[in-house]
């Protein structure tokens, strides 16, 4: 039948509850009955039960079904859902419908967005879904006669849906998908659920703002602590405040919690503590590396490059310490900070604190074109400076990646100068994925006054080593090379009368720089610059989209 809104709305009963079941457009095939849950296919004027699917989970997400906005001038309504896990977390697909009856997904992951359009299967690409699986990460692939970086290949299941979706879901098992970026911004997504015809769509990152949200949830982002959640190592109760975190640290015994079965499972009221997998952390001494900015402080600062970007309230939501592994046993060890800060429409971004200085690098949707040491990106061109092996080594507060032991990723840090000054890009692989990052770099006073740090503190966020360029495969030793003397006047300086005392002050009793200058001191040995790190370890985060 059709309603009162118009020609475009169809209405049916639920076959298996009777509860009224509504299709804004003619071309969707298929719909979540609200009241049981039922999965229903539309053939005709009928609709029949192919499934149930399960409740969705709250994810506290900004978004619902009836949030309505605007891309280039033409309406759209979210009108549907569908709820992906994978081995990292989970991601949202939401089915917008515009006024010209055209649909999108509004894929939503970790406060990213990409808005993305489905297409048909590019004829370069037949047969791919036999092959979906053997794609790696940092691979390239020729699709629609054009050039795509493999960003993730992930095996994800439907946790659930809702509301009125284009066609059928995939109900049960799990499946592959892959998710592609180009040097023009763009992603792409091939989706494995039927893989005789593996389904194509193509988009761009947006922001909410642009695109003139209305109706969206209030409150979205709560906190978790209803759940209960308490340490398995411990017992002492974590306070989950995001609702996007995979993983915890235990503020009492420093252990390292994997939540995201947790968010999935829970119920409120229940303690799910015990069941929850954990780490110890033995390696940065009795009170860890304590971090310069505190847990929890906010701070007003541009972490964008974009025409006309204001200032935002940034909170500083987690705190890892890293080390890169030299390839050359006889090489020293660089280690540096990374403050994980999120703001509730903009999402992630990292604050960097190295020997060298500090700067900020977010995650980026699409892939820089590389050429041999040079990278182009946004009208920029950078020329690699590190490349190298790193891991984390001590970890506070919470993240919106499932934080592993011991995992590697292979490093890329570039150097550029665009409008604003410095600029920073940052390549990051693991086995699952590859993240870009960009950014540039702050002044020590500039981090200092957004977070309010008190006089007396600031001298300790000062770095001593001046920025210098270079370029080729001997980078990394030609700075090692160049930089010892400055390095050794300023750190053996600190090391020697002083016996280490600024080094401590700067970075903790605790942290390696200091049991490094202790060390150097006792054995008489040089002190190496620290390196590399601009960009931010975003394993898990944003690899769907």
């Amino acid at each position: 039948m059709v309603d009162s809104i118009g020609a475009r709305r169809y209405s049916a009963a639920c076959p298996n509850c009777g509860a009224p079941v509504s299709f804004a457009s003619a071309a969707s095939a298929s719909a979540v009955c609200s009241f049981c849950r039922s999965t229903l296919l539309r053939e005709g004027d009928a609709l029949r039960k192919i499934g149930t699917v399960a409740a969705l989970f709250d994810d506290h997400s900004a978004l619902q079904l009836g949030a309505s906005g605007t891309r280039q001038g033409i309406a759209f309504t979210l009108v549907g859902r569908l709820q992906y896990g994978y081995g990292d977390g989970t991601w949202n697909e939401w089915h917008a419908l515009f006024d010209n009856t055209r649909s999108a997904w509004l894929s939503e992951d970790n406060g990213a967005y990409v808005l993305a359009f489905d297409a048909p299967l590019p004829a370069d690409l037949a047969g791919i879904g036999d092959r979906l699986a053997t794609l790696k990460p940092g691979s390239r692939l020729s699709a629609d006669n054009r050039a795509w970086d493999v960003a993730s290949v992930q095996a994800a299941h439907l946790i659930s849906a809702e509301g009125e979706l284009p066609s059928p879901p995939r109900l049960q098992g799990s499946f592959t998908v892959v998710d592609l970026r180009n040097a023009d911004g763009e992603v792409a997504t091939l989706d494995g659920s039927d893989p005789a015809h593996p389904a194509w769509s193509v988009g761009r990152q947006v922001r909410l703002a642009d695109l003139s949200m209305q109706g969206l949830r209030e409150g979205s982002e709560k906190t978790l602590s209803a759940r209960s959640l308490s340490c398995p190592n411990c017992g002492t109760a974590l306070p989950v405040t995001l609702s996007t975190t995979q993983t915890i640290v235990c503020p009492q015994c420093a252990s390292v919690v994997d939540v995201s079965a947790a968010s999935a499972s829970a119920r409120p009221g229940s303690d799910v503590g015990a069941d929850l997998t954990f780490y110890r952390q033995h390696n940065a001494g009795a009170a860890g590396a304590e971090p310069q900015i505190a847990l929890g402080s906010t701070g007003q600062l541009t972490l964008d490059d974009a025409p006309g970007a204001e200032p935002l309230r940034w909170q500083v939501v987690g705190y890892q310490e890293r080390r890169d592994i030299p390839d050359d046993a006889d090489d020293e060890t660089s280690y540096w900070r990374e403050y994980l800060l999120w703001h509730d429409s903009a999402g992630f971004a990292f604050l960097v604190d190295t020997n060298e200085g500090w700067s900020w690098v977010r995650p980026i949707t699409g892939a820089p074109r590389v050429r041999g040491d040079q990278a182009d990106w946004q009208g920029v061109t950078y020329k690699r400076r590190w490349d190298y092996a790193a891991t984390v080594t001590w970890v506070q507060g919470e993240f919106y990646w499932r934080v592993k032991q011991d995992e590697r990723a292979r490093v890329a840090d570039y150097e550029g100068t665009g409008a604003n000054g410095p600029a920073r890009l940052s390549r990051e692989q693991t086995a699952q994925e590859v993240t870009w990052s960009a950014g540039r770099t702050l002044d020590a006073a500039v981090v200092a006054d957004a977070f309010g740090i008190a006089p007396s503190s600031r001298a300790a966020l000062q770095r001593d080593v001046a920025l210098v360029s270079f370029s080729g495969s001997g980078a990394r030793v030609a700075w090692v090379v160049f930089a010892l003397v400055a390095v050794m006047v300023v750190l053996l300086s600190q090391c020697s009368d002083g016996g280490c005392d600024n080094v401590r002050n700067s970075f903790g009793a605790a942290s390696n720089e200091y049991r490094q200058c202790a060390a150097q001191r006792g054995s008489g040995g040089g002190v190496r610059s620290g390196g590399g790190a601009y960009g931010g370890w975003s394993s898990g985060g944003g690899g769907h989209k």
